[in-house]
């Protein structure tokens, strides 16, 4: 099941995909039943909510359906919590290939790195939706995309132990963690951050939708491509995690709880930024990025006057 918000008629409304071109208002669909005001209610609310939405979708009443043509998505859910991991070697050592040729400094993949996942805790207000327009922040003159998978947690718990840790995940979304380069590459040399590397109003976009963990097996293995103005960049496939999902969330909750609604993404697949390629975007570049079994997620990035 795919499920989305979208505005309409003023509003923005909880929606499972009927097709390509129509979408279920569930609050409207259900008699406006309260665990469908808000994705975040809806995870709150458990299986229940879940199975009703799945008897609603087939039971479809034409008054309760939106053409996607006379909507606007948004951001699915504003994330109670957002993480994002660094799992995938190839984008590593790409990245720390140009870094060097942009820095004069050296850089190796720690230890660490493959012995634990990495992450760091970003910006949870900054989030935007498909189609909505990524504001360039006035301080970069280097701006890239990154092509994520994310998770969004459906259990709460402390102390997960990996092998039940999957059980905690409510679904998967499509992650572009917008980055500004020449800020992330000054800050990163003071050993702390990123910060206004990735903090900045408009720089993360989930969606279009978040597709319910029960069709997606675990660990996830799929295509993952990225697009700008209609030109392939690259991708790969998210099964070339180093440490998949189970084991990043039973990390995360080491004495540490974590909540239903929160977002983990996974980090750039290799090849799913610019500068591992040598590319920069520009002003007016329309982003594309597609995960197999999710969707196409797209964004126009644009310069303020």
């Amino acid at each position: 099941m795919k499920l989305g918000t979208l505005a309409y008629q003023g509003k923005e409304r909880l929606v499972a995909q009927l097709d390509d071109n129509r979408a279920l208002d569930l609050f409207t669909a259900s008699g406006s039943a309260a665990w469908f005001k808000d994705m975040l209610t809806m995870i709150e609310a458990g299986p229940e909510a879940l199975n009703e939405a799945r008897l609603l979708i087939g039971q479809a009443e034409l008054a309760s359906v939106i053409a996607l043509e006379d909507a606007e998505f948004r951001v699915p859910l504003r994330p109670v919590q957002y993480r994002d991991c660094l799992v995938f070697e190839e984008h590593l050592l790409n990245s720390f290939s140009q870094a060097e040729k942009m820095t004069g400094r050296s850089f190796a993949i720690p230890p660490v790195w493959y012995e634990q996942p990495i992450y760091y805790k970003g910006n949870r207000m900054s989030f935007i939706g498909h189609g909505q327009t990524v504001r360039w922040p006035r301080y970069s003159d280097h701006l890239d995309l990154e092509l994520e998978l994310a998770i969004v947690v459906g259990k709460g718990g402390v102390d997960i132990p990996p092998d039940t840790a999957p059980d905690h995940i409510w679904g998967y979304t499509i992650l572009n963690d917008v980055s500004a380069r020449d800020a992330q590459m000054r800050e990163m040399a003071g050993q702390l951050g990123p910060a206004k590397g990735k903090d900045f109003d408009t720089g993360n976009v989930l969606g279009p939708w978040v597709v319910t963990a029960d069709e997606i097996p675990h660990p996830a293995a799929l295509k993952m491509d990225v697009q700008v103005n209609g030109e392939r960049w690259g991708g790969g496939n998210s099964r070339d995690m180093q440490h998949h999902f189970g084991e990043i969330l039973a990390h995360i909750s080491a004495s540490e709880a974590i909540y239903p609604g929160e977002v983990v993404g996974s980090g750039t697949v290799g090849t799913g930024c610019g500068l591992e390629i040598g590319k920069r975007l520009a002003d007016g570049d329309e982003m594309a990025l597609t995960i197999e079994g999710i969707g196409t997620l797209c964004n126009m990035i644009r310069k303020e006057p």
